[in-house]
């Protein structure tokens, strides 16, 4: 077994080998830009058309429908702003959950400032969202219902399906950040009732840097980015086209494998939340038991900070995190744990471990090992100091 153990998946994933080889000819030779209209320009601009396709036909999109952004927060901030912009004459009421990502939380609060009535809907304990609530609370001035696929903390997957046909149903717009589920789970936006949709590159084995919105063709919708007319006149900038492309190539590996991998993480991720929950006390599995990312474990342990923890299993050569990578170093708890109301002694002694292709049977054995000694030897000390 080699160290490190890499555990961290879901703040972001290694680049693929495949996946850089097909990004390499466009960063030394086809490098022209794709909006030129010489030879060079229009070969880059057709790598960019086939990886667009490629993106639509994963999650049942039309390739008009698809726009290139810099990555997952960019997505969701252009899906919030472009809708409530755009619509911002019919109405201001938005509704959303406590636990999204900050990329949601932070446009909604920005809007809250100037005059949008941002309403939370309630979660559950194992942080799920009931589409009743959804249905209850759209209001005839409510413009934007976002509700994420998954959660990047504690990996419970939402009953997106249920939400978005009650919001088709009521023509209200339905936006979902799938940036941690759409390398675990399939997609398909017209089923699921979907007007817009997050994703990055970089949390399945693609390169950071590059991201994707959909925008359901008819929708209203205002460019967050302005400065060109590129993707339609939906967000200007000069394409990356090699993170376009090695998105279109990451996006066709996650299809060939996505099935038969989430299934062997799946019984991987089972398989060490028992023997967990065996081994140590007092250690609560947070979020949602059966509705849950496959690769997704998240813990709280009584009596622990979460942080030393993490420096205790990065001394032995494992790395996981405590949740969101974009919070790392804030000392305020999680505000997910919080909504789902983690009792406080349990609330700093979070950790977050997420599964990926290059994790094992044996690789968890040992990481169980590591975690057993170190929470011991952290509620030891904390007696002591006590």
């Amino acid at each position: 077994m080699q160290l490190p153990i890499y555990l961290d998946h879901a703040a972001t994933t290694p680049v693929l080998p495949e996946v850089a080889e097909a990004m390499m000819p466009f960063l030394v030779q086809t490098y022209a830009n794709p909006s030129a209209a010489h030879a060079l320009g229009i070969e880059a601009r057709h790598a960019v058309e086939e990886a667009r396709g490629i993106v639509a036909e994963a999650i049942h999109a039309y390739p008009d429908e698809i726009v290139f952004t810099s990555g997952g927060t960019e997505s969701d901030n252009a899906a919030i702003y472009g809708v409530a912009y755009a619509l911002e004459n019919r109405g201001r009421h938005i509704l959303s959950s406590p636990i999204e990502h900050h990329a949601v939380l932070e446009p909604l609060q920005y809007l809250a400032q100037r005059g949008w009535e941002i309403e939370m809907l309630p979660v559950s304990s194992e942080g799920l969202v009931a589409p009743e609530e959804v249905a209850r609370r759209i209001r005839n001035d409510t413009v934007l219902v976002s509700v994420m696929h998954a959660n990047n903390e504690i990996g419970t997957v939402q009953p997106i399906e249920a939400i978005g046909a009650i919001c088709r149903e009521k023509g209200v717009l339905f936006h979902t950040d799938a940036v941690q589920s759409f390398g675990y789970l399939p997609i398909d936006v017209r089923k699921m009732n979907i007007d817009l949709l997050s994703l990055t590159a970089h949390k399945f084995y693609g390169p950071k840097g590059i991201g994707v919105l959909y925008v359901r063709s008819g929708i209203p919708f205002e460019p967050y980015q302005k400065g060109g007319g590129q993707e339609n006149g939906r967000r200007g900038g000069t394409l990356n086209v090699p993170g376009i492309v090695g998105l279109g190539k990451a996006v066709t590996m996650v299809m060939e494998q996505r099935e038969g991998e989430s299934a062997r993480l799946q019984r991987l991720r089972d398989h060490f939340i028992a023997a967990v929950e065996q081994a140590i006390p007092e250690a609560t599995l947070t979020g949602h038991r059966q509705y849950r990312l496959p690769n997704n474990v998240h813990f709280c342990f009584k009596g622990i900070e979460g942080e030393s923890l993490l420096l205790s299993l990065d001394a032995e050569g494992i790395c996981a995190s405590a949740g969101a990578a974009c919070s790392a170093g804030s000392h305020e708890p999680s505000h997910v744990l919080q909504a789902i109301g983690v009792p406080p002694d349990r609330l700093r002694g979070a950790l977050r471990l997420s599964l990926g292709r290059a994790t094992t049977e044996e690789a968890l054995e040992y990481c169980l090992h590591v975690l057993q000694k170190a929470v011991g030897a952290l509620r030891q000390k904390q007696r002591v100091q006590t």
